[in-house]
C-alpha cells in the first residue's frame, strides 16, 4: 500500500492522464474554538485524455470520507478510500466532476490546518500549512505541483472571525466568507488562516499599479508588531523584483501572516505568505534578527514570482524554486534603495555558505539538482544544498553570464511560463539566449555533480619577497563514505584579493583585486608575478564562487594576529569561515580556534558574525575539543563572554549577544551567582535590560545546572503566561539535571503523542545539554531501540524532530559509531530515516577526528 507516499512515475502518469480546471472547496470551520474534525466537501472539475474507462486517484487524508460522487454516480467510500487515495475508476474522456464530502482533522503538529488555543485569550487560531503533500489533509486533491488549477474556497467561520484566503478577502454574510476563485496555481500554495487575528493595512503604489497589504498576528502580540518597518522592507521587496523581473506581482493583494507553532521560517502562499510569529520579536533582539527577519520577509515574496507564478514540474527543481529566492533575496538586501543591510552578501557568506558547506560534507550530499523519487525523498530535501549552496552557485552563474543578461533571461522565462510549470532546462535556455553562453556544460558539472571543491593558493617569492610564480590549486577531495558519485573539478569564476595593512589606519586593506576563471587542477595567475608579496592574499575575494579556501602559510599567520583589522566585513567574514571550516575538518586544533577568536572577536563590528563565532566556539568546545582539556577551555572561553559583556557599549547589541553568551556557558558559583541577581534584579550591568526573553535565557541556565527547580520555573511562566512562556519553561523543566527530570521529558516526547510542535522542539531542546553527559547516556539505547516506530507512526515533522534532535550527538565515542551502525545495519530503516540517521553519525565522527587533533595540538 502507498501510505502517505507518491512516486515520481505515478505523479507523471497521472499528468500525462489529467488537466485539472477548478477546485470549489466548501469548509465548516464554526467548531473551531472545540477542535476535534471539520466538514469538507471538494468539488473538482478536470478533464481526461484517455478513452472512457481509464483510471486514477485523487489524495486525501482523512479520518472519515462520507461520500465520492463522480460524475453523478456514487461511489462507496469504503471500497474506494485506503490509506491516503481515492481510486476513480471509470473516468470520462474529457470531462469529469469529482465530488468528496469528508470530515477531516485539525492537526497540533504545523502540518494542514493547523489549530493553536493562545493562553492569553483562550482563542483558537487556525492556519493552513501545505507544503510538500498537505493540501489533502484539508481537502481532496490531485497533490502534485504541474496539476495547477483554480482554487474558490468557501468557509463557515465561528462569528466575529475573520478568514484570510488567496484570493482578497471577502465581505461574510452569516459568518459564510466565499472567496473569488485564484489564478491557475498548485494545491502546495494554496492557503487558509482563520481565527480573530489582528491586522494592519497598508497598499503598495506604483505607477497606477495598487496592491492592497496586510500584516496579521494574534491580538496577544499586537503590541510588539512593527508593522511599519515590515512594510518599508515589502515595499523595496515589490520595487526591486518588479523592476528585475519585469513582471508585475501577479496576485490580487499580498497579506503577511504571522502564525504560532510555525515549522519553518515562512511559506510562499500565493497572497498570503505565512511567518513564523516568533518574528514578531517581543524583546530586544539584535540587528542580525531583524536582517534574518527581512531576508525571509523578501524570499517569500521573490517565491511569488518564481514558485507561485512559474512552478516546477517536479520536486527535482525544489532547489531552483528556493536557491532563487534566496539568491534574489540577499541581492536585493544589498542592492535595493534605502536597505539597512547593504552587507548582506557577509552574512550570506558567515551563515548561508556555512550551512552548504557542512551538509555538501555529509554522507546525504547530492547534486544541486537531485534525483527526487517520492514524497519521501523531497521531504528531507529541504536542506543546505538545496538552499545555501544552490543560491552561491546562482550568484557564480550571475557572475559568469552577467547580471543583465541574467536577469533579461528570467523575465523571458517568467512572460513565457507564467502560471505554469517548467523544468532547469528551460530556465537555462532562457539564459543561454540573452547570455550567449552554453551552459550544458556549466549545469552539468554544477548542478549535477555532488560534493566540494578546496582552492589553495601555491605561491613562491625570491629572497626580497618579490612573487616568481602564484597559481591556484583545486582539489576535489573524496566523498564522504556512503555518498554517491565522483569527486570533480569545476570552473570556478573567483577574485584574488591582495591585502596589505595600512600603518596610518591600522587597517588591512585592499590594494588589488584580479578576477579570472579557475579551471582544473592547476591555474597559473600571472598578473602577480613580479609584485612584492602582500601581507594577505584572499582567494575567492567577494566570494564569487562555491569552494572551500585555505590560506597559505604567511597569510594564515598574518591573519592570526590581524584578523579583526579587515576593514571590511566580507574578506573578514571569509576568513572566519575558512578557520571554522579548517576546525571541522581537524586541520586547526580547538584550542587554537579559541585563540584566533579570542584575539579577533572584540574588532568584529558585524553583530550577525559576532553571533556566529560565539556559536562555533561554543559548539567546537563542547564537541571538538579534547575532553581531557575541555573545562579549561570552557572556562577561559567563559571568562571571555563575561569580560566583553562587561565592556560593551551599553545597550548595544554586541551587550545583548554577549549577555546571551556568557548565560549559555556560566559555570563557576560566581558567574551563576550573576544571573541569579540580574533575574532579580540585586545586580545590574549598565544598558543591559533583563526583559522577557533574556530572563527566560537565565532560568534555562539557572535550570540546568541545577540552581533552579519546578518552583522557580513555575514562578517565572506566571510572570509570562503566553505560548512563547510555555515554551521556555518546557525547555527550563527538560533541562534539569536529574535522572527524574530527563524521565519525564522523554516520556511526554517518546510515549505520547499529544505534545503540538513547538512545545516538543521546545522539550527536546531542553533534554539535550552538552555538559550532562552521563545523566543522557542511558538514552543512546533507547534512542534506537524506539525511533523507527516513532518514524512509522507519527507525521513527518514530529518524526523528524525526534529523530534528528534526539540521536546522541553529544556522546562522542566509538560506541556511538558502533551503535548506529549495527541499527542500521538491522532496522531496515526507509530511505528517509535512514539518511537523517546517516547525516548524525557523521558528527560524531568528525567530532571524533577533531577531538584527535585537539588532543596532538596539546602534547
Amino acid at each position: 500500500m502507498p501510505g502517505t507516499n507518491l512516486t515520481r512515475e505515478e505523479a507523471q502518469q497521472r499528468a500525462k492522464l489529467l488537466a485539472v480546471d477548478s477546485y470549489e472547496i466548501e469548509l465548516d470551520l464554526s467548531g473551531a474554538q472545540e477542535g476535534g474534525t471539520y466538514r469538507s466537501v471538494t468539488t473538482v472539475r478536470f478533464d481526461v485524455t484517455a478513452d472512457n474507462g481509464a483510471e486514477s486517484f485523487i489524495d486525501l487524508v482523512a479520518p472519515t470520507v462520507h461520500e465520492v460522487t463522480l460524475n453523478g454516480d456514487a461511489l462507496d467510500p469504503a471500497e474506494v478510500f485506503a490509506d491516503s487515495r481515492i481510486a476513480l475508476p471509470g473516468l470520462l474522456k474529457g470531462r469529469n466532476i469529482l465530488r468528496v464530502v469528508a470530515d477531516c482533522a485539525y492537526t497540533n503538529t504545523g502540518e494542514g490546518l493547523h489549530r493553536f488555543v493562545d493562553p492569553v485569550d483562550d482563542q483558537a487560531y487556525l492556519y493552513t500549512q501545505f507544503e510538500v503533500p498537505d493540501a489533502r489533509r484539508v481537502f481532496a486533491s490531485f497533490e502534485q505541483p504541474d496539476l495547477k488549477a483554480t482554487f474558490q474556497f468557501t468557509v463557515k467561520a465561528p462569528e466575529g472571525w475573520t478568514v484570510i484566503s488567496n484570493s482578497p478577502t471577502p465581505e461574510p454574510q452569516d459568518s459564510v466568507w466565499v472567496f473569488e476563485p485564484t489564478p491557475r496555481i498548485s494545491t502546495y500554495v494554496t492557503a487558509l488562516i482563520v481565527g480573530p487575528y489582528h491586522s494592519v493595512h497598508s497598499v503598495y503604489e506604483k505607477d497606477g499599479q495598487s496592491v492592497p497589504l496586510g500584516i496579521y498576528c494574534r491580538p496577544s502580540l499586537a503590541e510588539y508588531l512593527d508593522s511599519d518597518a515590515l512594510f518599508e522592507v515589502t515595499r523595496q521587496g515589490f520595487e526591486w523584483f518588479q523592476e528585475k523581473f519585469d513582471y508585475p506581482y501577479p496576485f490580487k493583494k499580498y497579506d503577511q501572516l504571522f502564525v504560532p507553532e510555525f515549522n519553518a521560517g515562512a511559506m510562499e502562499n500565493a497572497g498570503a505568505v505565512t511567518i513564523r510569529d516568533q518574528y514578531v520579536f517581543r524583546s530586544k533582539v539584535t540587528d542580525a534578527a531583524y536582517e534574518t527577519r527581512a531576508e525571509t520577509v523578501l524570499h517569500e515574496l521573490a517565491h511569488m514570482w518564481f514558485g507561485d507564478l512559474v512552478t516546477m514540474e517536479w520536486w527535482n527543481d525544489l532547489w531552483l524554486n528556493e536557491s532563487f529566492a534566496t539568491y534574489t533575496s540577499i541581492a536585493c538586501q544589498a542592492a535595493a534603495p534605502g536597505s539597512r543591510w547593504p552587507h548582506s552578501w557577509t552574512t550570506f557568506a558567515n551563515s548561508m555558505k556555512t550551512w552548504a558547506y557542512r551538509q555538501d560534507q555529509l554522507p546525504s550530499t547530492h547534486p544541486i539538482m537531485a534525483d527526487i523519487r517520492d514524497l519521501d525523498d523531497v521531504l528531507v530535501n529541504f536542506d543546505g544544498i538545496t538552499y545555501a549552496k544552490g543560491a552561491s552557485v546562482l550568484k557564480q552563474l550571475v557572475a559568469y553570464v552577467g547580471e543583465d543578461e541574467f536577469f533579461r533571461g528570467v523575465q523571458a522565462y517568467f512572460k513565457a511560463h507564467a502560471y505554469g510549470n517548467t523544468r532547469l532546462s528551460d530556465l537555462l535556455g532562457a539564459l543561454e539566449e540573452t547570455s550567449g553562453r552554453d551552459l550544458k556544460t556549466w549545469s552539468k558539472q554544477w548542478l549535477e555533480t555532488a560534493g566540494i571543491n578546496v582552492l589553495r593558493p601555491e605561491i613562491e617569492t625570491d629572497a626580497n619577497g618579490v612573487v616568481t610564480s602564484f597559481a591556484i590549486r583545486q582539489e576535489a577531495p573524496a566523498l564522504p563514505a556512503g555518498a554517491k558519485g565522483e569527486p570533480t573539478l569545476r570552473p570556478h569564476r573567483i577574485a584574488v584579493g591582495l591585502y596589505e595593512l595600512d600603518d596610518d589606519s591600522g587597517k588591512l586593506l585592499r590594494d588589488e583585486r584580479i578576477e579570472l576563471d579557475v579551471d582544473g587542477e592547476l591555474t597559473a595567475v600571472p598578473q602577480l608575478v613580479g609584485k612584492r608579496r602582500p601581507a594577505v592574499i584572499l582567494l575567492n575575494d567577494d566570494d564569487l564562487s562555491y569552494a572551500k579556501v585555505r590560506l597559505d602559510e604567511q597569510s594564515l599567520a598574518f591573519v592570526t594576529e590581524h584578523l579583526g583589522d579587515f576593514e571590511s566585513s566580507l574578506p573578514r567574514a571569509l576568513c572566519w569561515a575558512s578557520a571554522w571550516d579548517m576546525t571541522r575538518d581537524a586541520e586547526l586544533a580547538t584550542r587554537d580556534y579559541l585563540s584566533l577568536v579570542l584575539s579577533g572577536i572584540g574588532k568584529e563590528s558585524d553583530i550577525g558574525v559576532v553571533q556566529s563565532l560565539q556559536r562555533q566556539v561554543k559548539l567546537a568546545i563542547d564537541l571538538y575539543a579534547d575532553p581531557t582539556a575541555r573545562e579549561a577551555l570552557l572556562a577561559r572561553w567563559t571568562d571571555a563572554t563575561l569580560a566583553h559583556l562587561r565592556a560593551a557599549a551599553p545597550g548595544s547589541d554586541h551587550q545583548l549577544a554577549w549577555a546571551r553568551a556568557f548565560a549559555a556557558t556560566a559555570r563557576t558559583p560566581e558567574q551563576l551567582d550573576l544571573l541569579d541577581a540580574l533575574l532579580e534584579g540585586s545586580q545590574t550591568i549598565e544598558g543591559l535590560v533583563v526583559d522577557t526573553e533574556l530572563r527566560w535565557t537565565f532560568v534555562q541556565r539557572l535550570a540546568a545546572v541545577g540552581r533552579f527547580d519546578e518552583t522557580e520555573i513555575a514562578g517565572e511562566y506566571e510572570r509570562d503566561k503566553t505560548a512563547a512562556g510555555e515554551r521556555h519553561a518546557a525547555t527550563a523543566r527538560a533541562a534539569r539535571p536529574t535522572p527524574e527530570a530527563k524521565a519525564e521529558a522523554w516520556a511526554s516526547v517518546i510515549d505520547s503523542d499529544k505534545l503540538p510542535n513547538a512545545v516538543q522542539e521546545a522539550v527536546i531542546g531542553g533534554f539535550v545539554q552538552t555538559d550532562q553527559r552521563e545523566l543522557l547516556a542511558p538514552y543512546a539505547d533507547r534512542y534506537f531501540e524506539v525511533v523507527k516506530d516513532i518514524w512509522e507512526s507519527r507525521s513527518h515533522e514530529m518524526a523528524q524532530q525526534i529523530a534528528v534532535g534526539l540521536y546522541p550527538t553529544v556522546q562522542v565515542s566509538q560506541e556511538t559509531l558502533d551503535k548506529t551502525d549495527a541499527w542500521l545495519g538491522s532496522a531496515e530503516p526507509n530511505a528517509a530515516l535512514r539518511r537523517l540517521v546517516s547525516e548524525s553519525r557523521a558528527g560524531v565522527e568528525r567530532a571524533l577526528r577533531a577531538q584527535r587533533a585537539d588532543a596532538a595540538a596539546g602534547q
